[in-house]
């Protein structure tokens, strides 16, 4: 399956949400949407992961380039990963001590308000 993006504004956030595979192939197309933002001004994150149905090490180097980009840009970025069979993949790696891994938008927005 390949991967789709959408946007949704809560300001001041920005949650792109992601629905498919986050592999090889999905991985420079969140690249490019999360440049997009960036450059657009929306430096302040939320990757909605809910919908992801896989992620593999190409995927989880472009959450971290992701991460670097809105960081460059004295933004932020946090996860929503209520599944927990994509939490295992960011614990695995240690990428939790990383990223702020939320169960829902709501919670994700409210808690880095």
């Amino acid at each position: 399956m390949h991967l789709e993006f959408h946007h949704i504004s809560r300001n001041p956030w920005t949650v792109l949400v992601l629905r498919g595979d986050l592999d090889m192939a999905g991985a420079p197309r969140l690249r490019q949407e999360v440049a997009q933002l960036v450059a657009a001004g929306d430096a302040r994150l939320v990757l909605d992961l809910a919908a992801v149905d896989f992620i593999d090490s190409t995927g989880l180097g472009a959450v971290i380039g992701a991460l670097r980009r809105v960081r460059s840009h004295d933004g932020e970025l946090v996860l929503v990963c209520p599944e927990p069979r994509l939490q295992r993949v960011f614990e695995l790696c240690d990428l939790d001590r990383v990223f702020e891994l939320h169960g829902s938008v709501d919670a994700a927005v409210g808690a880095s308000a």
